[in-house]
């Protein structure tokens, strides 16, 4: 559920000329809310909202009839609903997800070899061979869409463009239920009629440092002195994005299969009581994940817990994240804020675990390492490094550590097995 800026001058026709435009991008509009309507035809039109219905639930996805009232993924469920207080709100389902994206990426596959399928509902696809046998590139992101239309009942966007990530963003200003060619010497003048915000890669804290020194728009990056973004944005990202804001991406599709998660978990002998002894155990195994992402290259844009009782009750929660991680950091955060929206079972737990989900390439996660605090990052990576040296259990999370120390404890209603800390 994308909340990236449209721009509707952007959205225009820019040309008929589609030589040398083989990268595609093919976006589900309101993935999850469009399959929940495969079952409720009725609700088609209205407002409706997936996700958790509880006092402390969160907003999943919604249809465009919700995200007019500023409904959008993440939000609490209360917020959204005083926003739209008339909107049907359905569970999460994501194993009819899984589905519904599986039967899409194969009708993908179907059309063209080349798919790099990035997350549940969007993937990249490389057209050039395609066009042999099925015509244009505008005629190849017709078929896509009238092929998930007519045997799947859902909507795509499509974008094609001659650079890999200006296809994701024509899919973008083409939603919902569009297609956007960029011929390819329009590439800079599409990019240059955006502002900065809806550059893939540039998130809310890179966009607020941009506009200190005075770019707002992808123009103003592009033409700004290397020098002063370098000192704004660290030499690596000043590159990388003044590369984008000019239309220069050297990233080809990558056909080989993403990890769909990784995560940890752990059983316990004595069953625990005390929230905090969990949330330490929690620690430790974002960490564990992370260490895992960064050795794969990889950026997760998700996160679940998985918390079993001791009467072998199982709970699960997933959240998703602004922007891809690697970090243990922003893991333990969000796996937290899970945990802390679960009831605690009276008769202890006795399995934790933390899993990152939606896994795509770091190579794309400009926004990622933009984003997130460097530091956190590179102590991190500098730990990965020593644990490789001298053993895994080396060097730990030491502050993150003695802030959960300065936390108030929640304990469960029976005695707590550990003293209070």
């Amino acid at each position: 559920m994308s909340r990236t800026v449209r721009v509707s001058a952007a959205r225009r026709n820019w040309g008929e000329d589609d030589s040398g435009c083989d990268f595609m991008h093919v976006d589900m509009d309101s993935f999850f809310a469009a399959v929940e309507l495969l079952e409720h035809p009725e609700l088609v039109g209205k407002p409706v909202i997936v996700g958790g219905s509880s006092a402390r639930g969160v907003v999943t996805t919604a249809t465009y009839e919700a995200r007019e009232y500023g409904v959008h993924a993440g939000m609490p469920m209360s917020a959204a609903l005083r926003l739209c207080p008339h909107a049907t709100v359905l569970p999460t389902r994501h194993y009819i997800y899984r589905a519904a994206s599986a039967a899409v990426m194969e009708i993908l596959r179907e059309i063209t070899p080349e798919v790099e399928q990035v997350s549940i509902d969007e993937a990249f696809l490389g057209i050039g061979g395609a066009r042999r046998r099925l015509g244009s590139a505008v005629e190849i992101g017709n078929l896509v869409r009238e092929r998930v239309s007519n045997e799947l009942g859902l909507t795509a966007t499509v974008g094609i463009a001659s650079v890999k990530f200006v296809a994701k963003i024509a899919s973008t200003q083409a939603k919902p239920d569009g297609l956007l060619l960029i011929p390819q010497p329009q590439t800079v003048p599409f990019l240059h009629e955006l502002p900065v915000g809806a550059l893939w890669g540039v998130g809310s804290r890179t966009q607020e440092v941009l506009h200190r020194i005075g770019i707002d728009w992808v123009k103003e990056l592009a033409e700004a002195d290397r020098s002063r973004l370098v000192r704004a944005l660290g030499i690596a990202s000043a590159h990388k994005l003044q590369e984008l804001a000019q239309g220069i991406d050297r990233r080809q599709i990558e056909t080989k299969q993403v990890d769909k998660s990784i995560s940890h978990e752990e059983t316990f002998e004595t069953d625990l009581r005390s929230a905090g002894q969990i949330e330490a155990v929690m620690l430790r195994q974002s960490h564990q994940v992370a260490g895992s992402l960064r050795r794969k290259g990889l950026l997760a844009r998700g996160v679940s817990i998985k918390v079993r009782s001791g009467s072998f009750k199982t709970l699960t929660r997933s959240t998703s994240l602004p922007t891809g991680t690697d970090t243990g950091k922003t893991i333990y955060e969000a796996a937290c804020r899970l945990f802390r929206q679960l009831p605690l079972p009276p008769d202890g737990i006795r399995l934790v675990g933390v899993k990152a989900e939606r896994l795509l390439s770091a190579a794309l996660g400009v926004q990622a390492l933009i984003d997130e605090d460097p530091k956190q990052r590179r102590v991190e990576t500098a730990a990965d490094q020593l644990r490789e040296r001298f053993g895994s259990d080396v060097v730990s999370a030491a502050t993150l550590l003695s802030e959960r120390g300065k936390r108030e404890e929640r304990h469960l209603p029976k005695d707590d097995l550990f003293p209070q800390e």
